[in-house]
């Protein structure tokens, strides 16, 4: 039996006249799965179907049946785990924001492995027939902090397309080598791969992604430094080899500050910021610094 997800939506009084293809655009919904809502007559206003250049009004209700057929990857297979209880910080019918610890591995690397932050989400909504966990955008293993997550196959299109318009925006902490010399900045350096270790990144290296980090200091040590970091893009390890190559490594750093001796990275996603989907609601979620981020 093909899997399905239904979506209702009451407009809100604010809405403003808009037509129902404009505000499926509005929300981020792919224009391929719009053709596909269209041709299958999946798209409801208040019940009955509507042609996509039908006006909506504030009160209207749209129910929209999307299929497994629509997504690339409609089923989420990460194997139930519940052996970690998850750090629920917000939690709607569309997604949740959990806070990782340090040292859980966002998802698993082979099929049925366990242990994963995203095998702890699976196991968190066993009991929610409509939801399963899918990864929207990941920490490193050593990184702590917030982490958006979807329910549905149709949310991760829109997350992925908020991701593409800066739409979510991720801020970091992280406590740094020496003291520096200027109070903010960006690093604009792009970021590939290490060519004597694919698990690393560098610096201008192999299929060098454009890279752009904005740092702040918001308060200085003797030989430290407790830095706010945003993200413009996402490449893998991009705080990490950025601050590495202001000559400001992080604390703790196993891969990229041949210093460090800490016990943990540290580096916090201590908020996210983004659109809930199917709204005009910004949302802001804050993730508390763990007890084990600090200097002693």
């Amino acid at each position: 039996m093909n899997q399905q997800w239904i979506k209702k939506v009451t407009l809100t009084e604010l809405q403003q006249t808009t037509s129902l293809r404009d505000q499926l655009i509005a929300w981020r919904i792919p224009r391929r799965i719009q053709g596909q809502l269209r041709q299958g007559r999946r798209v409801l206003v208040n019940g009955s179907y509507k042609p996509m250049n039908a006006n909506l009004e504030a009160g209207d209700e749209l129910t929209m049946l999307f299929m497994d057929t629509d997504f690339t990857t409609p089923v989420s297979s990460y194997v139930p785990d519940a052996s970690q209880a998850v750090d629920v910080l917000f939690e709607n019918e569309d997604l949740l924001v959990v806070n990782k610890s340090e040292g859980v591995k966002m998802h698993p690397n082979s099929p049925g492995e366990t242990g994963t932050l995203m095998n702890y989400v699976q196991a968190y909504l066993r009991n929610d027939d409509l939801a399963d966990a899918y990864m929207v955008h990941r920490l490193d293993e050593d990184t702590s902090g917030a982490v958006l997550i979807a329910k549905t196959p149709i949310v991760v299109s829109v997350l992925n397309a908020y991701l593409k318009d800066k739409i979510i925006q991720r801020s970091y902490l992280a406590i740094v080598e020496g003291r520096m010399d200027q109070t903010q900045g960006d690093v604009d350096l792009p970021i590939g791969v290490n060519p004597e270790d694919e698990r690393l990144r560098q610096v201008n290296g192999l299929k060098a992604q454009e890279a752009l980090t904005h740092w702040k200091v918001t308060q200085s040590f003797d030989n430290y430094a407790l830095v706010a970091l945003q993200l413009d893009t996402g490449r893998t390890h991009q705080i990490r080899v950025h601050m590495q190559a202001l000559g400001h490594p992080i604390v703790g750093d196993r891969y990229y500050n041949r210093e460090q001796s800490h016990s943990r990275l540290m580096l916090h996603a201590n908020k996210i910021t983004f659109i809930l989907p199917f709204t005009n609601e910004q949302k802001e979620v804050n993730a508390g610094l763990p007890k084990n981020f600090c200097l002693n």
